[in-house]
């Protein structure tokens, strides 16, 4: 090759050197840009719940007061017992209340006997007015003292009737199946239908009321989405699948139903009260117990991320979005209160289809270049 030759060739080697180096640089550009799972943002049916504090009642609690007065000389069932309706729950003193049904009884026969005598007078008296023997101011006399002495056989009767009825309050018994509550008074105490105190309370458990409000907008968020049934019962009979988290962290094993919402909005708390019932048959929940009520809710065509996908700056979420070239932007996203498992429900910001950085965020930044690997 001649030197004319060689110089023609100079250009053409180095085009085809730099060329080369242009291709290097690139590949060693390729590989340094890292790996990421991506995930298509799509609509999928999704169940949230909306937790509500609440406080548990039983489906009664009765009050056990004296209805007489008098010393309690018998204490027959004890704190947290389990009682029968017409169980026999306390004994007062009552001597008093004896004395006072044998003091009845003993009026009476003087009653019955007095009218008894008036009886054989008006008998006495008749037939002489019949044959004008006497006046019929005598008979009529005779006839009101009869009337006079029933009168006084009726008081009597009445009396007995008031303090046999005496005599048996002073054998207490429980109103209803339930739980004895705090009993603060011991054998010996005096007490009356005034005592600040009552004996002890009755709690029917059978079934428990959980008590919970909802504040104006979710009271309008709450029946919004129930627009197929008429009235208030028929909304609330479709809410039956309603959960109950109990103060250890456990789900209760059955499941309740609203039965009550007031139809007044507390013009003070601006809130709106609910009752749901839940069945109690092995006692398991006390009246007076604090929990969680989880209401269901269905959202048809909702868009998930992960929450491992997100981060947090001043209050506002944000996800990585892919573009057709591989490059990533941040973009805000504003999410459901309530999320699924481990992720978020998005209200706004994303639309179905959409690419997202599903692992390893904290190593991106706005507009970075990466290799995106799809995952379901």
């Amino acid at each position: 090759m001649n030197k004319s030759h060689f110089i023609y060739l100079i250009p053409f080697l180095s085009l085809f050197l730099f060329s080369s180096s242009c291709v290097k640089d690139k590949k060693a550009e390729e590989d340094r840009v890292k790996s990421y799972e991506v995930e298509t943002v799509s609509p999928q049916l999704a169940t949230i719940k909306t937790e509500y504090p609440t406080v548990i009642q039983g489906q009664q609690n009765v009050e056990i007061r004296p209805r007489v007065e008098g010393y309690i000389v018998g204490m027959y069932v004890d704190e947290g017992a389990i009682v029968k309706k017409g169980q026999v729950l306390f004994q007062l003193d009552a001597s008093t209340y004896q004395q006072e049904v044998r003091s009845a009884l003993a009026d009476i026969k003087v009653a019955q006997a007095d009218v008894n005598t008036a009886k054989m007078q008006v008998n006495k008296v008749r037939p002489l007015v019949e044959k004008d023997i006497i006046s019929h101011y005598e008979l009529e006399s005779t006839e009101y003292t009869l009337q006079s002495k029933q009168a006084v056989l009726a008081q009597a009767m009445a009396k007995l009737h008031n303090a046999k009825t005496n005599l048996s309050y002073t054998r207490i018994t429980s109103p209803a199946n339930g739980v004895i509550g705090m009993i603060p008074y011991k054998l010996g105490s005096l007490v009356s239908n005034n005592i600040a105190q009552p004996l002890t309370t009755v709690s029917n458990i059978g079934n428990v009321y959980a008590y919970f409000s909802m504040n104006e907008k979710q009271l309008l968020n709450f029946f919004k989405d129930k627009t197929d049934n008429n009235t208030l019962k028929q909304k609330l009979n479709k809410i039956n699948d309603i959960s109950l988290v109990l103060s250890d962290g456990t789900t209760y094993s059955y499941k309740g139903h609203i039965q009550t919402v007031s139809g007044l909005i507390d013009s003070q708390t601006g809130s709106a009260n609910f009752r749901a019932v839940f069945a109690n048959p092995q006692g398991m929940i006390h009246s007076g117990s604090s929990a969680t009520l989880q209401i269901p809710k269905t959202i048809s065509n909702a868009l998930l991320v992960p929450q491992k996908s997100t981060y947090e700056i001043q209050g506002k979420h944000f996800v990585y979005v892919v573009d057709n070239g591989g490059h990533v932007h941040n973009t805000v996203i504003e999410i459901n209160p309530n999320t699924v498992e481990q992720y978020y429900i998005v209200e706004s910001g994303l639309n179905a289809g959409d690419k997202i950085v599903t692992d390893g965020i904290f190593s991106l930044k706005d507009g970075m270049h990466i290799k995106p690997k799809l995952i379901k």
